[in-house]
């Protein structure tokens, strides 16, 4: 009875030593690491799993030499067994803890709250996909070694190298969709495809990449909802992403009004607008007439933005601004559509005045800006590229 009471009084005793020395050591690296961002991080992070091992080795040591009178019991195996497990699982934990303090001591170098934040998001889009393959390697293998600590499983060993052609053939069929995202998902990491924050349009949602891992990808959709797709998506489909070589976007609003808009002053009025909000970058804006046929002319407005957020809002309010003005300012402008009213027996104004006698031109051929074929070199080509077969052989 007094062995085993000293083997726990060792145990005891060795535990306060172990936190106690712990303890030390922690105070010591938050005092004269006040300046270094590692020693920093190791303090907050690394803290309770240095703890918690330092603990469990030192209980194991304790019980492995106080235990000498019960060499050959089956009680002290399983004990020593037991904590050698623990043992391997929380070195496994600070091992975790150690390689997440150096990967965000390495993800602190690079902010991405700034404007220009590519080469950030780079970076740590990379550092968090290996952050997962290391973490998932490592309780792989915490996992491999704790089995081995049992003879049966190493018994076993042999039968299992033996059938292991066919189990990695079989293993491979069925998890041939898992392993392709896993590939997708490192691929998409250190190919610059796509990136964490990264604006992206996919499946027709306009949205921003929240999460990247190895088998899926998490958009933040523009009104919070959450689109997710496997890695494979974005490695064999094609989708759209906005900030890949910069934030900075254009973006237009069009509108369709009357043939008698004044479009130098709509042009005037444009730039005025974007001249007076912070939502513009100062890169583009420009007022176009895109087209010209049904009775009315579509005008499209090209204006940039530093990211996609601000270029929406700036879309939205060049549309209210110039509507409001059209409305306000050039009525006549606005869209409408155009009748004509005859009699009774369906003559129409034009009909009842007698037309004039079209002037004749002095030379029977049309302007050389009304023909595509002939009139100038470059016309007479297309018109010798295109004669057709019977004229070819005459």
């Amino acid at each position: 009875m007094q062995s085993y009471l000293e083997t726990a009084v060792a145990a005891l005793v060795a535990a306060a030593v172990a936190l106690f020395l712990v303890e030390v050591v922690h105070r010591l690296t938050r005092r004269f690491g006040r300046r270094s961002q590692l020693l920093t991080e190791l303090t907050d992070h690394a803290h309770r799993p240095f703890q918690v091992a330092a603990t469990v080795l030192a209980v194991q040591f304790a019980v492995r030499f106080s235990t000498g009178y019960a060499v050959g019991e089956t009680w002290r195996r399983q004990l020593l067994h037991l904590l050698v497990l623990a043992v391997i699982a929380t070195a496994a934990w600070l091992v975790a803890a150690l390689l997440i303090v150096v990967e965000d001591t390495a993800l602190a170098r690079f902010r991405v709250d700034v404007p220009d934040n590519r080469h950030a998001r780079r970076v740590r889009t990379q550092v968090v996909m290996l952050r997962r393959l290391t973490i998932a390697v490592i309780v792989i293998l915490t996992v491999g070694v704790m089995l081995m600590t049992f003879p049966s499983v190493r018994g076993i060993g042999a039968g299992v190298l033996t059938s292991a052609g066919v189990v990695g053939v079989v293993a491979a069929l069925a998890a041939q969709s898992l392993l392709g995202n896993v590939f997708a998902g490192l691929q998409l990491a250190f190919s610059d495809a796509v990136r964490l924050d990264d604006v992206v349009v996919v499946e027709g949602e306009w949205g921003r990449i929240e999460e990247l891992t190895l088998s899926y990808v998490v958009v933040q959709i523009w009104d919070d909802r959450r689109l997710i797709l496997p890695t494979s998506y974005f490695t064999s489909k094609p989708f759209q992403n906005w900030t890949r070589t910069e934030s900075a976007v254009l973006g237009t609003a069009e509108f369709d009004v009357d043939w008698s808009v004044p479009v130098q002053t709509m042009r005037e009025e444009l730039r005025r607008l974007v001249e007076g909000t912070e939502l513009w970058d100062g890169r583009v804006c420009v007022l176009q007439v895109t087209d010209a046929t049904g009775g009315m002319v579509r005008m499209r407005a090209l204006v940039s933005a530093a990211d996609a957020g601000s270029l929406w809002d700036l879309r939205c309010l060049v549309r209210e601004h110039l509507v409001a003005w059209v409305r306000d300012n050039r009525p006549t402008v606005m869209p409408r559509m155009r009748t004509e009213l005859g009699d009774a027996n369906s003559n129409l104004p034009w009909q009842w005045v007698q037309p004039r006698r079209p002037t004749r031109r002095s030379d029977t051929e049309a302007p050389d800006d009304a023909r595509v074929f002939g009139g100038s070199d470059d016309g007479d080509a297309r018109s010798e590229a295109f004669v057709g077969p019977e004229e070819s052989r005459t």
